[in-house]
């Protein structure tokens, strides 16, 4: 199958991303370039996601505006803590996260990625930018719910969503550890958070603005609902254990440590973490820490983001500046504006 040029482009503009992401190459050694040869540099892909790379050109541009949302939305959620997603994709990679240990973070930061994905993908799909997918099908004949209404209109399929991100994110997860499958289950919970926050619109069809026929489908919810619905998963997640069962040599499965009946699963909605995480104050490349020094801190708070927590106790340095803006303008006829200067000192505390 050929590749258009807008695809090209546009794969480009993927791969730029990790360039910068990396230092790697400048744009105008990236637009050039093939989908195989793109595919073959972008880095931190393994094997299997190489070859849906180059067979499925337009899904990576999905998938890679998916992985960037899923960032983006981790460092909004941990802006005020010590960990705050900074360490993501250090080394070039953004599908990866293996620098993390086996913590609550590491858990969010794949469920969040996955989700991400699995959105973007759901997103194009009904976008039109996909070759494989549109609208849901199953929802575009007129059927009869079991609310009285009919589906129609362009629902968002999740379905294909779901099946794509899925094939993608696990692709990763070739070793048979309990790593591993502490990832496979937090890509699955992060699907899943997609999968049950989607939403439904409606629309009235009728004279005179009565509600004779009601149509609806299905629409994904703004992407900041469902990073919500994951923080919420980050502090009430699982520690497991991995079971060998009787005669395994490899972890056939995750069970949590903590719980009164014996060989008890993890729900598919949790997420899971192997390991109590660091405190994140000193830099630790071990274990993913980029630690707090010349973090922003409120002086005053005495939440996380307050001072004497963000930084650990090391104290913190104070930064006065001011500020000054127009003010107070008004318009005189005719024809000029006159106002005033304001200026405002104000103080940052960075962590020592």
């Amino acid at each position: 199958m050929g590749v258009s040029r807008h695809t090209k482009f546009m794969l480009g503009l993927v791969y730029l991303s990790y360039c910068v992401y990396g230092n790697f190459l400048a744009l105008s050694s990236v637009v050039a370039l093939g989908a195989n040869i793109i595919c073959n540099k972008i880095p931190g892909l393994a094997p299997k996601q190489r070859a849906i790379c180059r067979g499925r050109p337009d899904a990576i541009v999905a998938i890679g505006e998916g992985a960037k949302l899923g960032h983006t939305e981790c460092q909004f959620q941990f802006r005020n803590l010590r960990w705050n997603c900074t360490n993501v994709g250090y080394g070039g990679s953004m599908f990866g996260y293996e620098q993390l240990t086996g913590s609550r973070e590491a858990a969010f930061m794949y469920a969040i990625s996955s989700a991400g994905v699995t959105y973007a993908i759901t997103q194009s799909c009904s976008l039109g930018n996909l070759t494989n997918c549109s609208c849901d099908k199953d929802k575009m004949d007129g059927k009869l719910a079991p609310e009285g209404w009919k589906w129609g209109g362009c629902s968002a399929d999740i379905k294909y969503g779901l099946k794509l991100a899925r094939k993608f994110m696990d692709a990763r997860e070739i070793a048979e550890n309990a790593r591993s499958l502490m990832n496979l289950h937090n890509n699955r919970a992060g699907r899943k958070a997609v999968k049950d926050n989607m939403g439904t619109d409606c629309k009235c069809h009728g004279v005179s603005g009565s509600c004779t026929t009601k149509t609806c489908w299905t629409t994904l919810p703004p992407f900041r609902k469902i990073g919500d619905a994951l923080k919420r998963r980050y502090r009430k997640s699982k520690l497991v254990v991995p079971y060998l069962g009787r005669r395994a040599r490899t972890p056939i499965s995750l069970i949590l440590k903590r719980s009164k009946r014996p060989h008890r699963k993890p729900r598919r909605s949790h997420l899971v973490f192997l390991e109590k995480s660091p405190n994140y104050c000193d830099y630790d490349q071990k274990t993913g820490s980029m630690g707090t020094a010349g973090r922003s801190c409120n002086r005053t708070s005495l939440a996380p983001d307050g001072c004497d927590l963000m930084c650990c106790g090391r104290g913190y340095n104070t930064h006065q500046y001011t500020k000054t803006w127009q003010c107070n303008c008004k318009f005189h006829w005719c024809c000029y504006v006159n106002c005033n200067r304001c200026s405002e000192r104000t103080e940052e505390y960075t962590c020592k």
